[in-house]
């Protein structure tokens, strides 16, 4: 990212009226130990498991910068504790870690978690270390209550990858449909009905299996966005009349149509699109390196495979949001060495070696992208930029992605206005425990 947030490392160690280990009390014009034999022992949490390309992206960073600082008495430790699908161990761990007093200087965190983890205590605000430029050169920002807790590691957009071979055979041209000119919900099912037509038994994976995280929510969401509907109202505390108003329906409407029609299903297999037994598969840019690179068979270069944006009903609505850095409000006196090692892990180049690796859409603006038009990468940037709408800011969003992930889950089978009324009520009530 370019430049880096240079206001961020003053100001940020005048934080350090926060009480607290005086392991490493500096003065507060920055850090360096080498002058008082002091070390720095600093601490930083990653979701991801190391062994995977982002993972090991972080873990060259963090390498880089201990060898950088090592004359400064900075020593940084990393551990890294894997966000799968069904476990919740990152966040139990941040929850006993807030308890036993043992919260890392800097931890990521999923954006739409923000406004939870900030009222929880886990975030430390820097709301006035940020000018209104460096405010500017960010997508998005991690707010709560109008205070910033977090700066985005990268940003993201989904869409719908297909297999040109697949449409070209069923004698389907999408060629038309871009961000600006999106195609409609009924253009999506005719899609759908045509490959099923050609023999493709499940035209589209939507991901509909994806509940045990949040997969399926990230993926999902815009949809009911593009109806017209909602989830909760401004405060984030009221559910009812918005996550089951008609228009969210509608929106839910859709997904299950899909379902009934056998144009998705529950049950695809994980390589079924990359070996070509289904058409389109609905994920984020974190699949463009995986089609690059791992399925030559099925897609040996960039003209087997495409990108499609999301399909509009009343209005374009995308996914975006993704994980971002944060200084954990932990008990450390002095956060001068921790602001160096956030400052570290927003350089430009670090933005660029971690996107490199997820072939997600860097969150600073000016970061130069160069992406060809029309391109995969362009067509999530266009999203980004024209059609993304966030996952709605609320305290209780944790509960909120519980609530849409059963909805999710009950598609198949049952009437879906009670479905949704149902959740509807059980987020209300876990809302109303919140306030």
């Amino acid at each position: 990212m370019k430049k880096l947030l240079l206001g961020i490392i003053p100001i940020l160690c005048l934080l350090s009226a926060c009480a607290g280990s005086s392991e490493d009390e500096g003065g507060d014009e920055g850090w360096d130990g080498s002058a008082t034999g002091e070390v720095a022992k600093l601490k930083i949490r990653f979701h991801v498991d190391s062994k995977t390309s982002e993972g090991m992206a972080y873990k060259k960073l963090v390498d880089e910068f201990n060898q950088e600082y090592a004359s400064k008495n900075i020593k940084v430790t990393a551990s890294f504790v894997a966000r799968t699908a069904g476990d919740s161990a990152y966040e139990r761990e941040l929850f006993n870690n807030m308890i036993d007093g043992t919260l890392p200087d800097i931890i990521t965190f999923d954006a739409p978690n923000c406004a939870s983890y900030a009222k929880s205590g886990y975030l430390y605000d820097f709301t006035n270390e940020l000018t209104a430029e460096e405010k500017a050169k960010y997508y998005t920002l991690n707010t709560y209550q109008g205070k910033v807790y977090g700066i985005p590691i990268q940003e993201s957009s989904a869409g719908f990858y297909y297999n040109k071979k697949i449409f070209s055979d069923a004698g389907i041209n999408v060629s038309g449909y871009t961000v600006d000119n999106p195609w409609t919900y009924d253009q999506f099912k005719d899609v759908c009905q045509k490959l099923k037509a050609a023999g493709i038994s499940t035209p589209v994976d939507m991901r509909m299996d994806a509940t045990k995280d949040e997969t399926a929510t990230y993926l999902l969401y815009p949809f009911i966005y593009a109806s017209g509907g909602s989830f909760v109202d401004g405060t984030g505390l009221k559910a009812q009349g918005y996550f089951n108003s008609a228009e969210s329906k509608r929106g839910f409407q859709f997904l299950k149509d899909l379902v009934t029609s056998k144009y998705t299903s529950y049950g695809i297999g994980a390589g079924d699109f990359s070996t070509g037994k289904v058409g389109m598969y609905l994920s984020s840019g974190w699949t463009i390196p995986e089609l690059d690179h791992k399925y030559p068979t099925t897609f040996p270069n960039r003209d087997s495979w495409g990108l499609l944006p999301y399909p509009k009903d009343v209005k374009c609505a995308s996914a975006n949001g993704s994980w971002s850095f944060a200084i954990g409000n932990n008990s450390r006196k002095n956060k001068a060495p921790v602001a160096l090692l956030l400052k570290y892990m927003t350089t430009k180049d670090a933005s660029k070696k971690i996107t490199d690796a997820t072939g997600m859409i860097p969150a600073n603006k000016e970061v130069e992208t160069n992406y060809q038009p029309n391109s995969p990468e362009d067509v999530l940037y266009q999203q980004l930029q024209k059609t993304s709408i966030a996952r709605p800011t609320t305290v209780g969003y944790p509960q909120f992605s519980s609530a849409f992930s059963q909805v999710i889950s009950g598609l198949e089978a049952g009437n879906l206005s009670e479905l949704v009324d149902n959740k509807a009520n059980v987020l209300q009530s876990n809302l109303d425990k919140i306030k």
